[in-house]
């Protein structure tokens, strides 16, 4: 993906300042909010940022457990490629970062235009969602397998 994003940055009819701009946040700051609005793709040239969710546990409570970290090299954000939803997580700078935003809909209108750098694109993209796919129907697996053995329902399997 790295690769795709950097060509992509380099075209002189993809400016800095109109289709995408750098962002610097310092430790802990929050980058996007679960529940959000907004159209933009990050990608980090420098840090690392963590993905969190919201998870209600009573009516009263609610914890934000970390999903994962992305380094350097990585994106997010890139579901607001694909639809037209609020955000599903919040995403927070873990040391200082350095991100490039990327307008959404400038960078689909561009793909779109240049269908070979589009397509080659798109499919890099594809797979990074198809492997965190498969990574979270592991912890989702693993998460069920937890929860019938603490109420002992794998005993009656």
């Amino acid at each position: 993906m790295r690769q795709q994003i950097e060509q992509l940055l380099q075209r002189p009819d993809f400016a800095e300042g109109e289709a995408w701009r750098v962002r610097r946040f310092p430790a802990n700051a929050e980058i996007l909010r679960q529940g959000d609005n907004s159209r933009h793709v990050y990608w980090i040239r420098k840090g690392t940022v963590r993905v969190l969710g919201q998870v209600p546990v009573s009516e009263a409570r609610q914890v934000r457990p970390g999903v994962c970290d992305l380094q350097s090299g990585e994106v997010f954000g890139e579901l607001a490629l694909f639809d037209d939803q609020p955000r599903s997580a919040t995403v927070m700078a873990v040391d200082e970062c350095e991100l490039v935003e990327i307008d959404g809909e400038a960078l689909l209108d561009y793909l779109e235009r240049h269908t070979e750098l589009g397509f080659a694109f798109l499919r890099q993209m594809m797979t990074v969602m198809v492997q965190r796919l498969r990574a979270s129907d592991r912890q989702i697996f693993s998460l069920l397998a937890w929860g019938m053995r603490a109420h002992g329902i794998d005993q009656h399997l």
